[in-house]
């Protein structure tokens, strides 16, 4: 039988897992919410401090329940569904956070007096236009916020803070005609959930949330959007199947789309996809005609494009990479080396891992196995930090690459630094 505690402990720690959160994203919740509420005793406590007592109210061991000021802040934090609405019903999050109180020994007038107090909290309903607009509001903000948390995050807990928005943006769009912020939230977050299946390996629902991606940004006027959606799919059609027929086939609708939109960092990065496949094809002149459009339309690039992060680096990145598969060893280790300079940004991570691996080809093919080597460890590194997979298929390939300087003590060096890094997890 269980001692009075366990229980709690337990149904707090499945409250928490359950959006995702780890001890210090629930510690800057509390904290970010005593800040809202004034409570100076809470608010001014440093975030480390506030993840140990979370910890302790956890452990089957220690037994320590939140005290008043917390279980109030729990209570504000869990009345709130993950999208921001208020759900105080059967089964919402506020009951679970009741039932593990409830667990800790907490009176039944204690429990009664902290209903009483955030039911007084929760706010009269609004105009439900305004709602539904403040709703796409704070959603597509989330959405921006975890993407930037690529890299920097593991997939699988993105996924579950992404899940509750996807139901959202599906039940908002069941209306007769979404707004233009609506569509440009939900194709965003359906492509972002088709990125993060992906990267775990759940190919079926990747390619699923592609073509809800796609329907939807069909639907707005300016295709930009659905440029950029299709150029993802055609790398993670590419990296899940090898599939370069289907792949190429996406990558030429991808730059039909880019040039009925007004965006021209996407025309260049469909461009550039487009040369990267026909590399990978064998097709080097249909390679260097995509990589010439899309340098005449990188020059082109205004500072308020939106999507103005894919730039000349970028497009070095491309031309590099696919002077690698044509054979021209120097150029590549030229331009791999100057887009790599340029990946400095935490979203970049992922970015580096794969740079790092072509460039790492690039050095080896130059003949220089000891500094390909060098690249291929920091390329494990930054692997094992992001989790990224298509680094890791990198990695794995250009392993293979070193098959005639296998009795090298540094290749061995190598071998134990993947084992122990990245299949020894």
């Amino acid at each position: 039988m269980a001692v009075e505690g366990e229980l709690g402990a337990a149904g707090l720690r499945r409250l928490r897992e359950s959006r995702g959160w780890s001890w210090a994203d629930l510690a800057r919740a509390l904290r970010d919410t005593a800040r809202e509420l004034g409570m100076a005793s809470q608010s001014t406590l440093p975030v480390t401090s506030i993840q140990r007592t979370v910890a302790r109210w956890e452990s089957p061991t220690d037994r320590t329940k939140p005290g008043d000021r917390y279980q109030y802040l729990l209570a504000r934090i869990y009345a709130k569904t993950p999208t921001g609405n208020w759900d105080l019903g059967t089964g919402s999050d506020f009951a679970k956070l009741l039932d593990a109180l409830r667990d800790f020994g907490t009176s039944p007038q204690r429990i009664d007096r902290l209903i009483d107090s955030i039911t007084h909290a929760r706010p009269s309903p609004p105009n439900p236009a305004r709602v539904a607009d403040d709703l796409v509001d704070h959603l597509a903000v989330t959405v921006a916020d975890l993407n930037q948390q690529v890299g920097s995050t593991p997939f699988v807990r993105l996924q579950l803070q992404l899940a509750p928005v996807l139901d959202a943006c599906r039940s908002l769009l069941t209306g007769s005609k979404p707004a233009t912020d609506l569509l440009i939230l939900a194709t965003d977050a359906y492509a972002l959930a088709a990125r993060l299946a992906f990267e775990t390996r759940d190919d079926d629902v990747a390619m699923a949330l592609y073509r809800d991606a796609e329907a939807t940004a069909a639907r707005l006027p300016d295709r930009s959007r659905l440029a950029a959606v299709r150029t993802s799919h055609t790398m993670v059609t590419l990296h899940a199947t090898d599939d370069l027929n289907a792949s190429l086939q996406l990558a030429r609708t991808a730059t039909v789309d880019a040039h009925r939109g007004s965006s021209h960092a996407i025309r260049a990065r469909a461009h550039a996809i487009h040369a990267e496949v026909q590399a990978r094809a064998g097709n080097p002149n249909a390679a260097a005609i995509a990589l010439d459009r899309a340098w005449k339309t990188v020059d082109q690039l205004s500072l308020d494009d939106p999507f103005a992060a894919f730039n000349a680096h970028r497009v070095s990145g491309f031309e590099g990479l696919c002077a690698l598969y044509s054979g021209q060893a120097d150029h590549a280790n030229e331009l791999l080396t100057r887009s790599l300079s340029s990946l400095a940004g935490p979203r970049d991570a992922v970015q580096r891992g794969i740079g790092a691996t072509d460039l790492a080809l690039a050095r080896l093919a130059l003949g220089d196995a000891a500094a390909c080597v060098t690249l291929l460890h920091e390329a494990v590194d930054i692997t094992a930090t992001t989790g990224g997979r298509v680094p890791a298929q990198r990695i794995g390939r250009a392993r293979r690459h070193l098959r005639s300087w296998r009795e090298e003590s540094f290749v061995a060096e190598l071998d134990d630094h993947i084992h122990d890094t990245l299949l020894g997890r």
